[in-house]
């Protein structure tokens, strides 16, 4: 099953999507819907008003309370990296704003001259929780969404923190709808994503690679905080990024960005230089 928030009449509201046909769930987002403990029952049944014809996606969560990021998660991106596998997960965040949706533009910031793509597999968390083991941790996973965290990497290295790199203002699809976890195109322990640039196909790899699990990153965010219906776990990236490369290289006005997970669908972005 098929979950959205989709832009309609100058407001957005949570839809189930059935082919080329979005059914209203009777939110606004979807996290307000899956605050409901009976939603996956509830958008299942929804016969609600449908829209037709082509669908505006707002990012799949449009304000979602937290957006948890995981760096260094992949084995083949950590040794690109020249790093050791990490014993725990590194975190950091991003704020609300800088969420776009699947085929809006990415905003590259007038101050960065450095803006690079990391394709990932996002979370969406579907069920309050709070110090988790691996079986609830599981179970509060609504479903699964692409995300490209498009990073500022010389404002995210100017110092030894990443943040101020990672959370500029509409810089990162999200959508365009997540895939819930009991749909079976999101059952293998392995899913390949890939990132293209301009055409070029520049990351591509197994989400089995990852060094944590999705179920073992949700147990581990809930021991220092409560996740809640609507928060994003964007999992980390692969290797293959543009600052890894010799010559480097990143995004640029009018760059092309198509991050795609088999079974969940694609984000298709045009790359926008920031006018002030």
């Amino acid at each position: 099953m098929k979950l959205a928030t989709i832009r309609t009449d100058g407001t957005t509201r949570a839809v189930r999507i059935d082919g080329d046909t979005a059914v209203d769930l009777g939110e606004g987002d979807l996290a307000d819907f899956l605050r409901h403990p009976d939603w996956s029952a509830r958008a299942a049944n929804a016969d609600g008003y449908r829209y037709e014809g082509a669908l505006d996606y707002a990012p799949v969560v449009v304000s979602p309370e937290k957006v948890v990021c995981v760096g260094l998660n992949y084995r083949n991106h950590i040794l690109e990296m020249g790093r050791e596998l990490p014993p725990h997960p590194t975190l950091f965040s991003k704020y609300a704003r800088a969420l776009v949706g699947a085929y809006d533009d990415v905003i590259l910031p007038a101050s960065s001259a450095q803006m690079d793509w990391e394709a990932e597999l996002a979370v969406v968390i579907g069920a309050e929780v709070r110090h988790a083991d691996p079986e609830q941790a599981r179970a509060a996973i609504a479903g699964y969404t692409v995300l490209n965290d498009v990073s500022a990497r010389d404002w995210q290295f100017r110092t030894p923190q990443w943040h101020q790199g990672k959370t500029f203002e509409a810089t990162t699809p999200v959508g365009p709808w997540l895939v819930t976890a009991d749909d079976p195109a999101v059952a293998a322990q392995g899913l390949t994503l890939t990132c293209e640039v301009d055409g070029d196909t520049v990351q591509k790899t197994d989400t089995g690679d990852l060094v944590f699990d999705p179920a073992t990153l949700v147990a581990y965010v809930s021991e220092i905080v409560t996740l809640a219906p609507g928060d994003v776990i964007a999992t980390g990236t692969p290797g293959g990024v543009g600052h890894a490369r010799t010559p480097a290289r990143y995004l640029h006005d009018g760059s092309l960005l198509v991050t795609r997970i088999e079974g969940i669908g694609e984000c298709r972005n045009t790359c926008r230089r920031e006018s002030r």
